[in-house]
This record gives structure tokens, sequence and C-alpha cells, in this order.
């Protein structure tokens, strides 16, 4: 029998969270995030959740907007890093996908191929990743003109880099870049909003925003936990009590001795480790919680389980479910406790971790 470590997911929560980005994005339309196998949640049971709400999707690459496909989603996605081959253009035209393209040689491989897919183009504001510099826009512009399939682009795209810092003027620096970038094509749409974004009072969000990390509770907010911004968790990661022990007073536990008890304490064995994607920095004091009641980590992480203090859950049996994150202990405290953030740990659950959709 397999040992009971799973992942809850909660579709209708996700359904709420993606109606409250609809509501904050006003006359924007959201196109739902859902890369990185629906941030870990499961990409084909995510985009059918939202089936019915979500007009667009978008992910990293090709290989994901074919796992939609592959569940029978028909809404266009758009394709965030574009292209990496000339000949996923024809995937794309076929597929009803929508490169970003972003590059001199995506511009090429546009214009030879013949190929007519929708497609964005993405403009460099700050954030130096991707994307094409406003001052070499006019120019990029007169090749489409001028290439068959220019008849098919959408409009423009940009990312910010300081969205989750309220504090930063950057963001405000970036959009007033892109809108002077664009002026020119009033008629084109355009797409700047991340999750963090909507949160940032006043902040255009144009044609269509981009949720991704709201749409699963996480906070994109420097500062913020997912419920404080009114976000519900999706996922609620749990495992069991294995074993209970009494440690006594100047016992350590675990690898390192890394912890040591001030006192006889009673503690228990979890079936979780960072083999599963649990954080192995999560250390001392990282909470969890069983049966409703917040109990903390003690000592190391290890590969294949952790331990817990139990003080404040002395009905706590072997087989009871061990909240890791979820409605209790929520997943942005752990990520902080860990030096990380909710992407990271959402994104990190292993294959040994089963997905059980509620």
């Amino acid at each position: 029998m397999p040992r009971s470590t799973a992942a809850y997911i909660d579709l209708d929560a996700l359904r709420r969270n993606y109606r409250t980005a609809t509501e904050i994005a006003g006359n924007a339309r959201a196109m739902a995030v859902v890369k990185a196998d629906g941030y870990g949640h499961g990409i084909a049971r995510v985009a059918s959740a939202l089936a019915d709400v979500a007009p667009k999707y978008a992910v990293a690459c090709i290989e994901e907007a074919e796992a939609i496909r592959a569940a029978g989603i028909a809404q266009p996605i758009v394709l965030l890093q574009g292209v990496h081959a000339p000949e996923d253009l024809a995937d794309c035209e076929h597929g009803n996908f929508e490169p970003v393209l972003h590059s001199e040689h995506q511009l090429e491989w546009l214009e030879q191929s013949g190929r007519m897919p929708w497609f964005w183009l993405k403009i460099n504001t700050g954030m130096n990743r991707l994307g094409f510099r406003p001052e070499e826009l006019h120019a990029v512009m007169a090749r489409m003109e001028k290439c068959a399939a220019g008849s098919r682009l959408l409009g423009f795209v940009s990312h910010f880099a300081c969205a989750d810092d309220t504090n930063s003027s950057m963001t405000a620096t970036q959009t007033a870049v892109f809108e002077a970038a664009v002026s020119t094509w009033p008629a084109l749409m355009k797409s700047v909003g991340n999750s963090a974004a909507h949160f940032i009072s006043g902040q255009p969000l144009f044609d269509w925003s981009r949720p991704g990390i709201m749409l699963y509770g996480g906070s994109p907010v420097v500062g913020k936990t997912g419920p404080e911004l009114g976000l519900e968790p999706v996922m609620s990661l749990e495992a069991p009590l294995i074993t209970t022990r009494v440690v006594r007073a100047g016992e350590s536990v675990g690898y390192g001795g890394a912890w040591v008890a001030e006192r006889d304490t009673r503690m228990g064995m979890v079936a979780i480790g960072y083999a599963d994607g649990y954080p192995r920095h999560a250390g001392t004091d990282t909470p969890a919680a069983v049966g409703g009641r917040r109990i903390r980590l003690i000592g190391r992480v290890s590969m294949d389980m952790l331990a817990v203090d139990l003080d404040n859950a002395p009905e706590a049996v072997e087989g009871d479910a061990v909240e890791l994150w979820g409605r209790t202990v929520g997943v942005d405290e752990v990520a902080s406790c860990a030096g990380t953030i909710s992407y990271e740990l959402l994104t990190g659950i292993t294959n040994r971790v089963p997905r059980k959709y509620r």
C-alpha cells in the first residue's frame, strides 16, 4: 500500500482566484498562466478547470501548449518564450498557438517560413531578459509590414522586473517606456500585467493581463501572503505521521544533531522530504499543522522524512495527516522560512507526490 503523502488540489479555489484576477483587471481580459505544469498543480487538470472562464492561456513553451491541446481544450495559447526552431511555426499555425517573438533569429524564421501563426512581439522595457529594445521597434515593424505573416501580429508584450516591490519606481518607468514604444500602433493589443501588477494601485493592465502565481493562491507581492491579498490556497501538501516518540532533554534529532531538546519533547516523523520537493532549507520553527493545530519542524529535513514537535498537538498519533502547507499554514510562510518564494515550492513538488483533485 502506498504512503498517503499527496498534494490535494482544490479546483474550485483555483477558479475563485481566477475570478479575483479578472475583477482586479477590470477592462483587461486575463490569460491564465499555466506554465510549469500549472505551477506544479497539473497542467491538464488546471487548464480544464478554467476552460469555461479563461479565454486564453499562457505557457512557456510549445510542449506545454500541446499538453493543453491533448486535454481537449481549444482556446488560444500564448507561448511566452516564442519558438525554439523554425518548424515550430507550422505547429503554432496548426495548433492556434501564439508565439511571443523576441529575437532576430525568430524574426528570420518567420520571414522565411511562409507560415502565418498569430503572434506577439516582446519589448524589452528594462528587465533585459528577452525582447527588442524600444529603439529597434520601428525597424522590426517595417520588416513585418513587408512580411506576409506580419498581418497576423496581435500586439506587444513586456514583463515587469520589480512589480512585486511596491516601493520600487521601476514598474512605472517600464510602463512609460512601453507606452511610448508602442504608441505608433494604437490598434494593436498590449499585455504587461503579471500577477504582482494586479495589486499596484492605478497600474494600467491594457488589453490582456497575465495572472500566474495568484491563480494558485501564492503571493506575488513582497511582504504579503496570498490570503492577505484575498487569494485562496489551491494546493494542500499533506503527509502522514509514521512514528512518534519522546526525545529526552539533551538528546538531538536528525542529521548533524542540528536540534537538541531543551526538555522532554514529544516529536513525530513525517513521510515527506526533499526528494518529494519539500525544501531542505526549511529548518527548525518552520510551521506545519496536524488536526488544525499549528506545530513546527525541528532539525534538518531529510530526503524522505522530516521531524516535527508535537507538544502543541498532544492528541496526534501515527497515521494522522500533517499539513505542510495549505489552509492552516500558508505556502508563503513556508517559503519565507526556507529563504525562497512560493513559486519555487509549488513547482518543485516531484512526481513522487500524487496530485489528488477536489
